[in-house]
């Protein structure tokens, strides 16, 4: 049985499926992985392409891809390619992906001015000359040469002539057991270097290795040492700052509260002395918004004097000021009091 191919029809039924454009130069992406196809081929009117998947097929050969300029991302792992090839026409190319493919040597990509990410782990690299081409590859930022047959130490002397090497993955390589204090030597050698394997390389660990590599072991520790005090001093300072925010805060609040209480004292005492409705309408609105409820009967109860008769409860609602002075004096004063008289 023979393998599928890429065909026209395949394309616009391909594109019908996924929602994308009819018209082949609209896509920016295609999606051609896990399809069994063996051959790159039929792209020839797809050429807006930025991102091409084409992992977990069968392809044995990088071609076809000449009407690509545009691609920025392509991704091929999982096949059975055995050589870097024909990627002259990328000229745009940033991400390639090659991992787990028969891959023994890195070349041919230095034409790729703009490639930032190259992932080829899992391959069959073995000897420096392998990776020699790297030097040429100014532009590189993020290599995987994890899980390759790399057995020389002197392949630091390689990465450090790419001067923007930030992320690198060197893992299960025979040389990170030939390198004494691996982690230690690799931060060294790679002065761009921010992220090894699978942890970050923080500015402590850097400040860490470059004392141990003048003093040695004591003064590695005297530095980790300065570096957790100054940590601490950090930690101190934000929960400090923390605690004054809380603190002012808190002074605000209870000056809201005590702004409140005055004000609530005040009509307590103006309705004490008998204060006519009309007016302690006028002195609360002063006081609170136009659309503030209030209820006296909530305040806190007065004392009788001695010409008081009856308890009187004061029940005040009120509007806003537009909507009180639309109604007449009669109905706003209806409105916005009720006395109620309960004989003893």
């Amino acid at each position: 049985m023979s393998a599928p191919r890429i065909t026209a029809e395949f394309l616009r039924q391909h594109c019908r499926d996924h929602g994308l454009y009819q018209s082949p130069a609209l896509n920016d992406t295609l999606y051609l992985h896990y399809k069994g196809f063996s051959v790159i081929e039929g792209l020839q009117e797809y050429t807006g392409l930025r991102s091409l998947w084409f992992q977990c097929n069968g392809i044995q050969k990088i071609q076809n891809l000449d009407k690509q300029k545009e691609l920025r991302c392509l991704f091929l792992q999982q096949n059975l390619i055995q050589e870097l090839e024909n990627l002259e026409p990328l000229s745009h190319l940033k991400q390639l992906n090659v991992g787990n493919n028969y891959i023994r040597e890195i070349k041919n990509i230095s034409c790729l001015r703009e490639l930032s990410t190259l992932v080829i782990s899992h391959n069959k690299l073995q000897d420096l000359s392998d990776v020699e081409h790297l030097t040429r590859c100014s532009s590189l930022c993020v290599l995987d040469l994890s899980h390759n047959l790399l057995h020389d130490p002197n392949i630091l002397n390689i990465l450090e002539q790419v001067p923007d090497l930030r992320v690198l993955y060197l893992m299960g390589n025979e040389v990170v057991r030939k390198i004494p204090n691996y982690r230690r030597t690799v931060i060294l050698h790679l002065k761009q270097l921010t992220y090894l394997d699978e942890q970050p390389v923080f500015p402590k660990e850097r400040a860490c290795a470059e004392a141990w590599q003048v003093g040695g072991v004591e003064a590695e520790r005297k530095v980790r040492e300065l570096w957790q005090t100054q940590d601490q001093r950090k930690i101190q300072e934000s929960l400090d700052a923390v605690v004054s925010i809380r603190d002012e805060q808190r002074r605000a609040r209870e000056q809201e509260e005590e702004e409140h209480c005055k004000n609530k004292e005040a009509l307590v005492l103006m309705a004490s002395q008998g204060v006519m409705v009309t007016e302690l309408n006028e002195e609360i609105e002063s006081i609170l918004p136009s659309t503030h409820t209030l209820r006296i009967h909530d305040l806190p109860d007065l004392e009788e004097t001695p010409n008081e008769q009856a308890t009187s409860y004061f029940v005040t609602d009120w509007t806003s000021q537009p909507a009180r002075e639309s109604k007449g004096a009669e109905d706003s004063k209806k409105s916005s009091c009720r006395l109620i008289e309960e004989l003893d």
